[in-house]
């Protein structure tokens, strides 16, 4: 019994221990907490027992209060030395943590609440903010700088040399980039030759140099765009072709300040080198201005082609034209406004790209895409929903540049079919906006859909003795006299309506456009008036009265006593 008892637990119990045996699963996904290396800059010595470089926090705080005291060789043991060789650390260690602090003030403003204080550099945030939340790192970048073919990156790392605690250290790879960086970020040619009194510390780190040097590169910069908006402007009205007098006008202005912004960002990048609080402001501002700057320019450019190749209809847009004209001008309305959303995306674009947005925000821009997106959507509706409808116009051409349509009661021509909104252009030259999405929200009449030519009617209420075929002659040879009407088309006397009291005859004719039409039923009006006047006055409509006699007999006497009837 007791054997049978052993043979039957003897499986579970072998089953339990080889679970037990096995390393849990998550440890041998659990990232490694440091790089391990067999010794750490032992070409230095052993480093100041002071030193601590336990955080990375400790570590960049260290480098900069060392940097301040002069202390370089003590700074040395803060930077990742091992591709040098150990007799080459101890004579270029300093220097280089020299220059790395100057890289350092000159391209950064330090967040010490984004540098971590704990030894795992464990982030504390949730997983919705920053991906690798709770999870602790053995590397962190603090800064990617352009160089003149790739990017460099300020890093440091946690190594943790053979029998002894792990630290953070800059990385090799920051260290191999500390002299390519200097020659880019470090002090320019100018700076270099100023007395050490402008070069001493003022506020907010910067230098005493730079609040002299930049209001006087502003006022030369000023000084400069104007001779060069001067220049361009003599340049391009004294060439003979007429398109670029014109583009030549609506460039130069954002050409100008492009040239004016590269030329800072030269100046800024190699002449002169500021300190990191301005380089934060400069660099943002000036790329931004040459992006936003070409991007009007090459906007407008394109505006003043499309427009040339329009202007020859644009004063006298109406439904007259053909309808391919006018949906070729329909499409270069909407290729107007493809290109603007383009380039304003491509902007963009280049603006976050230049100044590597994404690798810091785009992570949280997409956990926070959902929110942004209803965000956007509530604020933006009435805008969003206008560009769509007027995509929708520009794709489907329910309407066209120059049709006519008869839209509340009111006929006009479209002018213009912008982003958000439309222009009808009445007859006597008012011009109606209305928002895109409220103009095909509803019905509207659209006179030139197929046909621009319109039929208009004339009634006229006459006598019960007008003679509806002597009408028809008069009228037809009216017709042919009238240089707006289109003979071959509806021409038709009728009688519409008819009582009592008169007769309503009405008169159709067909003219090529709407507003000839417009006149030539107020000419047909006049003349068929003048001729009814002239030969049938007897047409007009009359108020007929019957009256009706009743007599009545009384007898009265005379003078002489007879009797008499009176009416």
């Amino acid at each position: 019994m007791i054997v049978s008892i052993r043979r039957t637990l003897a499986g579970p119990l072998a089953l339990l221990l080889l679970i037990l045996s096995c390393p849990a699963s998550g440890q041998s996904d659990a990232p490694a907490r440091w790089i391990e290396v067999e010794s750490l800059n032992a070409g230095l010595g052993e480093h100041p027992a002071d030193l601590d470089r336990r955080t990375p926090r400790q570590t960049v705080s260290q480098l900069l209060i060392l940097a301040d005291e002069a202390e370089f060789d003590r700074a040395a043991h803060l930077l990742d030395l091992s591709e040098l060789p150990k007799g080459q650390q101890a004579d270029r260690g300093p220097e280089l943590a020299r220059k790395l602090v100057e890289i350092i003030n000159r391209t950064m403003i330090i967040e010490w609440n984004d540098l971590p204080a704990r030894p795992d550099a464990l982030l504390e945030r949730s997983a919705s903010d920053v991906p690798r939340a709770g999870q602790p790192r053995r590397s962190i970048g603090l800064k990617v700088l352009e160089l003149d073919r790739r990017p460099a990156e300020i890093r440091i790392s946690r190594l943790k040399p053979a029998g002894r605690e792990a630290v953070w250290v800059f990385s090799s790879q920051t260290v191999r980039d500390v002299e390519a960086l200097y020659a880019r970020y470090g002090p320019g040619w100018l700076e270099e030759r100023m007395p050490d009194a402008l070069r001493a510390p003022a506020i907010w780190g910067t230098r005493v140099w730079e609040w002299m040097v930049l209001p006087l590169i502003i006022a030369v910069l000023a000084a400069l765009g104007w001779l060069t908006h001067k220049l361009l402007g003599i340049v391009g009205n004294r060439l003979p072709i007429d398109w670029i007098n014109r583009a030549s006008e609506r460039i130069r202005t954002p050409l100008t300040i492009a040239l004016m912004a590269m030329i800072g960002q030269f100046l800024s990048g190699w002449v002169v080198s500021f300190s990191g609080f301005f380089y934060q402001i400069l660099t943002p501002t000036l790329l931004g201005l040459i992006i936003i700057s070409l991007t009007i320019a090459a906007l407008r450019s394109i505006d003043t082609t499309l427009e040339r190749v329009t202007n020859r209809f644009v004063d006298e847009i109406d439904d007259a034209k053909e309808r391919d004209r006018r949906k070729l001008f329909t499409s270069i309305f909407a290729l107007r406004r493809i290109v603007l959303l383009i380039a304003v995306l491509i902007g963009s674009l280049l603006f976050m790209v230049q100044l590597r947005l994404f690798d810091s925000i785009g992570l949280s821009l997409l956990a926070s895409a959902g929110a942004v997106t209803v965000l956007l959507g509530f604020a933006g509706r009435s805008v969003l929903a206008n560009i769509l409808a007027s995509l929708q116009v520009a794709i489907a051409k329910p309407v066209r540049i120059g049709d006519a349509v008869k839209y509340e009661n009111q006929w006009g021509y479209v002018e213009a079919i912008y982003f958000t909104f439309l222009v009808l252009r009445a007859w006597d030259g008012r011009r109606q906006i209305v928002p895109v999405q409220y103009f095909i929200s509803y019905p509207f009449e659209n006179w030139s859909m197929v046909d621009a030519s319109i039929t208009h009617a004339i009634t006229l209420k006459l006598d019960l003795s007008a003679d509806p075929s002597k009408l028809r002659e008069a009228f037809e040879e009216l017709v042919k006299t009238d240089d707006r009407a289109v003979t071959d088309k509806l021409l038709l006397t009728a009688v519409t309506d008819q009582n009592e009291d008169f007769q309503e005859i009405t008169l159709y004719a067909t003219a090529a456009n709407p507003t000839d039409a417009w006149r030539m039923q107020l000419d047909l009006r006049e003349r068929m008036g003048d001729w009814i006047r002239s030969h049938h006055p007897d047409w007009w409509p009359r108020d007929r009265l019957q009256l009706k006699r009743r007599f009545r007999k009384n007898t009265h006497k005379n003078a002489t006593g007879d009797s008499g009837s009176s009416l």
